[in-house]
């Protein structure tokens, strides 16, 4: 097959569509307009560039849909051609957004975006989100606004940046009631929340986590509770083992209670062996530390302070380098 014919079947073949005849569910509620979300079990596959690109958030695996179909069916490039050929035509499910993509202005630079929203402040539609229908409270809230580490975003989302060793912002995390992604043009490195120079590293899989953790946690003065927005970026992965190199650190995987949660705690155990330093498994009772918390507050009034205590989180497969 000669390389024009290729080009044109990457043109013409969508890696949805390998997928979808796959048997692969669309996750709609997991996805953004940028990265559209499939499931298998417990195998997850990233669509991305308009259809024209894949990753698998739990490996390194990604490429074009040659490589998907190399990799859903384990085959040799030859052969994955004529799958592809096969699919010429094919009509995958489509994803049905309920939103109209958002009208942008001039494009600004990431940094840009961020220093012209405003800050959350008491009863503002994102403090109303976050303490309304995420029941942060008030004072994490107020701890991450003083901060810098939140912004209003549009229709009541909340911004939640990423910033490097320098603390120049690289990108946000956007959450809304009916909107999540992340910032166009950003790049993953961290959220930060709490001390930069504590020596217990907890790491999320999202902000709202993160400081989901901090507040069932009463905010530990020797925590830095941090989010990988999801993704296992480069950036991402050299930020956590610079701060792992740190002596005395002990790094927690305080992941979802899920199949990738805990491949990423499989990763950062492999970090904390790499760098000799503690590490900890801890895992939410709910799928996920907000999840957990709004759990929390539903039980209070019924069971009082012993339920209170029992909520607490704890730590799992202790290991100290």
């Amino acid at each position: 097959m000669e390389q024009d014919e290729l080009d044109e079947l990457r043109q013409r073949v969508a890696c949805a569509a390998a997928l979808d005849q796959a048997g692969y569910a669309l996750d709609l509620k997991e996805s953004t307009r940028r990265a559209v979300k499939y499931r298998h079990g417990d195998q997850i596959v990233i669509v991305i560039h308009d259809g024209k690109g894949w990753f698998d958030p739990l490996s390194d695996a990604k490429g074009d849909v040659f490589s998907l179909m190399t990799h859903l069916h384990g085959v040799g490039f030859a052969e994955a051609k004529l799958l592809v050929a096969r699919l010429v035509g094919y009509e995958p499910r489509q994803p049905v957004w309920k939103r109209q993509a958002r009208k942008r202005g001039p494009d600004l630079g990431v940094a840009e975006r961020w220093s012209a929203r405003r800050k959350p402040w008491p009863g503002s539609t994102t403090w109303r989100y976050l303490r309304d229908d995420r029941h942060l409270p008030e004072a994490v809230i107020s701890a991450a606004i003083r901060h810098d580490l939140l912004r209003e975003g549009p229709r009541g989302s909340m911004w939640a940046a990423h910033r490097d060793g320098e603390g120049i912002v690289t990108g946000c995390e956007e959450r809304g009631p009916e909107w999540r992604g992340f910032s166009t043009g950003g790049a993953k490195v961290l959220f930060r929340f709490g001390p930069c120079d504590a020596l217990r590293l907890c790491v999320t899989e999202a902000a709202i986590d993160a400081m989901s953790l901090a507040a069932l946690e009463r905010t530990r003065r020797d925590s830095l509770y941090v989010s990988t927005g999801g993704g296992w970026a480069p950036a991402t992965d050299a930020a956590i083992r610079l701060l792992a190199a740190r002596k005395g650190l002990l790094l927690v995987a305080a992941t979802d209670n899920n199949a990738q949660g805990d491949t990423y705690a499989v990763r950062l155990e492999a970090v904390a062996r790499e760098a000799s330093c503690g590490f900890e498994r801890l895992r939410p009772h709910e799928e996920d530390w907000n999840a957990e918390l709004k759990a929390r507050v539903k039980n209070r009034g019924k069971e009082g302070k012993r339920q209170e205590e029992a909520w607490l989180p704890h730590a799992r497969r202790p290991r100290q380098g």
